[in-house]
């Protein structure tokens, strides 16, 4: 590092927390939606910046991409941040999880870097976060049946999270391969202390359902989803890399969420061809999730409503769930801290 003339150089040096160290830090379900829904309500005042993803697409033959979030949060978390995490389907043959992360954090005043972190954890967490929070603002009032497609990492974060807020008399799950979705089941009944059905099909998951999350790896767009399981009132959540829907969702729909509109153009996601031939646009999108967080815009507002919430993931959730994993493990002393100049 160059010195400025007459200056000496500071010193810079970076707090690092790997897989260990943020399984250690323990945050609670109330903690991790704390700090998600803490980056919401900046977002919603006007104290962040956000930049649309960006993905890489790697041309040695593996079905995945990475993509790459970026953002800033001002406050009390001052801190600019990239995420890249990287999305490979295939990955659970060899038993890893389909998605590796990392986030690193920058001082936005100097732009020394602050911190790098396994956001693998990070990722699976604020994603169901995002989810959770957005069900606690838009499902119906006391929703009984919870429908979920998928069990990957997020997947046990989503359904984790939403059975903190709600009190479900039945979460029904359901992914591609067997063994996949009974140990799923499985690990939710025991953990969560609820009825968890492992379901044989989309529709036995979905059809009927208060709240329905899908979150399919699928490695094309397929619509598995059909609009006519919807029943009026419910609220759906998507996220998917590739979409699993039919262009008549938005028709259904009263009122469609999204975390930020920002992220609605790229190559992938749930309404991707919705946005694409017009079916969604900026004026027929009801809110972003912030400006809801904040009270700007109203969430659910009768009973009937049938919403739909989509998001995409925001480098803001991960920004704020670093920075509380990383004040949890300065006070639990956890992490290495290194000299970088």
């Amino acid at each position: 590092m160059m010195d400025a003339p007459g200056l000496p150089s500071p010193e810079v040096h970076i707090d690092v927390l790997n897989r260990f160290d943020i399984e250690g830090a323990t945050l609670t379900d109330a903690e991790i939606l704390t700090a998600v829904e803490t980056g919401l309500a900046m977002q919603g005042q006007g104290l962040t910046a956000l930049e649309p993803r960006t993905h890489i697409r790697p041309r040695a033959g593996a079905d995945g991409h990475f993509n790459v979030l970026r953002g800033w949060i001002g406050g009390d978390i001052d801190s600019a941040g990239t995420k890249v995490v990287g999305d490979f389907v295939d990955n659970y043959r060899e038993g890893r999880p389909s998605e590796y992360g990392i986030l690193t954090l920058f001082d936005p005043r100097t732009g020394a870097p602050k911190a790098i972190l396994d956001a693998t954890g990070i990722t699976e967490m604020r994603t169901g976060a995002m989810t959770a929070i957005g069900a606690r603002h838009l499902a119906p009032p006391n929703p009984r049946v919870l429908g979920h497609v998928g069990a990957r990492g997020t997947a046990y974060w989503n359904v984790r999270l939403l059975a903190s807020l709600f009190d479900f008399d039945e979460i029904r799950v359901h992914s591609r391969r067997p063994e996949s979705r009974d140990r799923f089941a499985a690990r939710l009944a025991s953990e969560l202390d609820r009825t968890v059905i492992a379901t044989e099909d989309w529709k036995s998951c979905l059809e009927g359902a208060d709240i329905l999350v899908e979150a399919s790896r699928l490695r094309r767009p397929e619509p598995h989803f059909r609009t006519e399981w919807i029943k009026p009132g419910s609220l759906v959540v998507h996220y998917g890399t590739m979409s699993a829907v039919e262009l008549s969702i938005t028709g259904i729909m009263d009122k469609i969420v999204m975390d930020d509109w920002g992220q609605a153009h790229g190559s992938f996601g749930a309404l991707r061809e919705h946005v694409d031939q017009g079916l969604l646009t900026a004026d027929t999108l009801h809110a972003e999730l912030a400006d809801i967080v904040v009270g700007t815009r109203p969430g659910r507002e009768t009973d009937h409503e049938t919403i739909l919430f989509w998001h995409r993931g925001l480098s803001l959730s991960d920004i704020a769930l670093g920075h509380a994993f990383l004040r949890k493990a300065h006070q639990l002393g956890l992490g290495q801290r290194i000299r970088f100049c």
